[in-house]
């Protein structure tokens, strides 16, 4: 994380902090509890999840920090495809409280026009409040705006149109709607799910509806083929570390100060971009003199294995520090 995408994230949690201040524990972890189900995509609706301040304090406070982690890290496989954009206008659909505007700060920073739709005003009420307690004028000046997510739905033309963690709650034909109106207004589309089989799943079908609408794909995927896995067998998602907050101790008993966060994303636009030559897609298994690396490649060699040795030399030490959804080889740096 460089140095803007860390001071971002403190801001972020101290923001958060005493968000649940006069909320009673009981009432806050059924609220999480039940959320959990939903984000987990067991319950997709047609109605918003979070119905009211307690649920959107409980929401914030619990799953805003690995949200904006998830965004954060999907948006660097973008911005790493396009080393030369930067967005100078941003909508993000089913927002919420922000998580994914305050990422889009975390990696571009500067000037920025943002609109966050909703359809859950507590929510939107709540992201206003923590926009305001940053030092970013974009997140301060951000539109916060109440709107139905779904059929329908019409969005502004923006470079970059952001969909996080939000298919999981639409019935299947919504979903398809969401995502066909957010391939037709954005110039670059990023769309992030939990990275369970199901969110897998939804971002493959979303993936698909990218390409065919005319977008190219720039990460994490380094081809605009057909996805190599099978289905059912296995799964494309990545992996983000996030500071525990209290409230995650709380409802899960852990004692750790972090978990891990997995996620599946998409990232694709209409502009060109330079694709990772192959991305990792499991954590790098170290041996002693050997690193096993699993990796998908380009669309004529798919999802493959390699083994990484010491003969390798400079790539073995690059293997060795190398981390799940990276670029593979690493990107040589210039002298």
């Amino acid at each position: 994380m460089n140095d803007s995408a860390t001071t971002t994230a403190e801001t972020l949690r101290s923001a958060l902090a005493g968000l649940l201040a006069g909320l009673p524990q009981k009432q806050a972890t059924a609220a999480v509890e039940r959320l959990i189900s939903n984000y987990r995509g067991l319950t997709p609706t047609d109605t918003p999840v979070l119905r009211n301040r307690s649920d959107v304090a409980a929401y914030a406070a619990y799953r805003m920090p690995a949200t904006f982690e998830a965004a954060r890290s999907a948006l660097d496989g973008l911005a790493e495809a396009a080393p030369d954009w930067s967005p100078a206008s941003h909508v993000d659909v089913g927002g919420g409280t922000g998580s994914a505007a305050w990422a889009v700060d975390a990696i571009w920073g500067g000037p920025r026009e943002t609109a966050v739709l909703d359809w859950a005003d507590p929510a939107l009420v709540l992201g206003k409040e923590l926009a305001a307690a940053s030092d970013s004028p974009a997140l301060r000046a951000a539109e916060w705006r109440r709107t139905v997510i779904g059929a329908g739905m019409a969005l502004p033309d923006a470079d970059l149109v952001t969909v996080s963690y939000v298919l999981g709650e639409l019935v299947p034909e919504a979903r398809r709607e969401v995502v066909a109106e957010a391939a037709r207004a954005g110039q670059a589309v990023v769309v992030v799910e939990p990275g369970t089989p199901e969110g897998y799943l939804r971002i493959r079908e979303a993936r698909d509806q990218l390409i065919e609408a005319g977008l190219r794909v720039a990460a994490p995927c380094p081809h605009d083929g057909t996805c190599p896995i099978v289905v059912g067998r296995d799964w494309c998602h990545f992996s983000t570390r996030v500071s525990r907050s209290s409230l995650h101790r709380q409802v899960k008993g852990g004692s750790l100060p972090y978990e891990d966060e997995k996620f599946s994303y998409v990232a694709a636009t209409r502009f060109p971009v330079e694709p990772a030559a192959s991305r990792i897609t499991r954590r790098p298994q170290i041996r002693k003199g050997l690193v096993l690396l699993e990796l998908c490649g380009p669309e004529s060699e798919g999802h493959t294995h390699v083994n990484v040795t010491k003969r390798h030399g400079d790539l073995y030490k690059a293997a060795r520090d190398a981390d799940w959804g990276q670029e593979w080889p690493p990107p040589q740096k210039e002298a």
